[in-house]
Formats: C-alpha cells, structure tokens, sequence
C-alpha cells in the first residue's frame, strides 16, 4: 500500500481543488523510462480504470494500477519544500538505485 503524508495530501487536495471540472481523484503510477529504467508518474483523473485499487486518505481518492502496486508497496509520498524548490518526493523501500537527477529509479 502506498501512504501520503498529511502535508501531500494537503498540496494534492490545493491543486485539485483548482481544477475545473474538478478530478475524482489522484492517479499515482510507475512508468518505464528515465535514466534507471523506471519513473513515478502523477495525474488527476476523472475516474479509476477498471482493474486500479482505490485508496482514500481524508475522502481524498487515490488511485494505484495493478502493475504499479509492485513498485509502490511501502511507498510514502511526501511534499517537500526547500531553497531549491518544492515537489513531490518518493520514499520507496523498494529501490535499488535513483539516477543522477533523482527523478528515475531501479528495482
């Protein structure tokens, strides 16, 4: 199961709350690419596909594909603000190695 951290789920409900026609939920996903074979992918959808586990964190909808699931188990997504920037940041148990940028991963 993938968590989100309070402060992710405040930035994410922020940014849906600006949409129009607002979005059922958030799509959390692992997509292949990037320099270490693998790369996290976020959108707003208007409904879950058909075989996507639907999580709700404070009637905020999550949703999570199947085959993501594998690489997302123990995953806690969190907002970070810095000097340098702000964003989304991954902690996953479950990669091996990030890339240089950090915005790709291996298994």
């Amino acid at each position: 199961m993938v968590q989100l951290t309070p402060k992710a789920i405040d930035k994410v409900r922020e940014i849906l709350d600006m949409q129009e026609p607002k979005p059922a939920g958030l799509c959390i996903s692992v997509v292949g690419g990037g320099c270490s074979g693998f790369s996290y992918s976020m959108a707003f959808e208007n409904q879950p596909n058909m075989l996507d586990k639907t999580y709700s964190y404070d009637g905020l909808k999550v949703f999570v594909d199947q085959a993501s699931m594998l690489y997302l188990d123990g995953a806690e997504v969190d907002y970070v603000e810095t000097l340098e920037g702000s964003g989304f940041k991954f902690n996953n148990p479950q990669v091996k190695s990030t890339c240089g940028c950090g915005s790709s991963f291996s298994v």
